[in-house]
């Protein structure tokens, strides 16, 4: 299985994939704990990486395709993978599709979780008290969703036009939302 999963930022994108990475034996592939690891390691890219994710911003394309491209190699992943956080944008998507291509292994599914703004805003509250992320402060936050809102919600059309895209409600209970992403993938 290849899945991508979508959402805007507390969607719940990064719980339901170490869920799924359970349930169905796939590695979990987070470009955001990707580069949040280049940024503890103190990196070069994980210096460039903070500043840019710091204001809220989306790091660049060519440095996200490397990175996935590279992490794409590894064994862990060829029983499949979930996306979390990647593709942003159009633009992505469609070097992505190209990169799947390259390497034999298209995408099966991806799937939009639909949480409501003021939710999102709440999660992401709770989210930043309990792990202390930086990206998560308020001014950040609003800019992360305009972001979401003006760059990635078109990466929803991409995939709905190609006839992948499942839309799941993700709010509830945990179990629930992952029955629901379970079904949509199966179905």
């Amino acid at each position: 299985m290849r899945l991508v999963l979508l959402g805007p930022p507390g969607s719940g994108k990064g719980t339901q994939a170490t869920r799924l990475k359970e349930k169905l034996g796939i590695a979990h592939i987070s470009t955001g704990d990707m580069l949040r690891a280049e940024i503890a390691a103190g990196s070069e890219l994980g210096k460039q990486a903070k500043a840019v994710m710091d204001a809220g911003n989306l790091v660049s394309d060519d440095i996200l395709l490397g990175m996935l491209e590279s992490r794409l190699t590894q064994a862990d992943v060829a029983k499949g993978f979930i996306l979390d956080g990647y593709p942003r944008n159009v633009a992505q998507a469609n070097a992505m599709d190209g990169l799947l291509a390259k390497i034999g292994q298209p995408l099966d599914a991806v799937v939009q979780l639909d949480v409501a703004t003021e939710l999102l805003v709440e999660r992401i509250a709770g989210r930043a008290q309990e792990q202390g992320r930086a990206d998560d402060n308020p001014e950040a936050v609003r800019q992360r969703l305009q972001v979401y809102n003006d760059q990635t919600a078109p990466v929803v059309d991409f995939y709905a036009g190609r006839g992948t895209l499942a839309r799941v409600d993700g709010v509830g209970d945990l179990d629930e939302i992952e029955a629901r992403i379970l079904a949509a993938i199966k179905g």
